[in-house]
């Protein structure tokens, strides 16, 4: 299992947290998703067939580029 924390600078609230991890967890191979707003990070741990590099596309289609 793979683990990483993603700076997100968009996130303002608890509906920015809610839909980043609805969005995540929609995802094949995504085991725990975990955003807070008042530090503006995405922890995220995964399993294929999901990646470090896919996460970050669902991001940024979804309007939270991490940086």
């Amino acid at each position: 299992m793979a683990e990483e924390t993603l700076t997100v600078p968009n996130i303002s609230c608890g509906h920015c947290v809610s839909a980043i991890e609805a969005e995540l967890t929609e995802m094949d191979g995504i085991t725990s998703v975990k955003a807070d707003a008042a530090t503006k990070t995405v922890t995220v741990q995964w399993d294929a067939p999901a990646s470090i590099e896919r996460i970050r596309a669902t991001l940024t289609e979804i309007n939270y580029p991490a940086q």
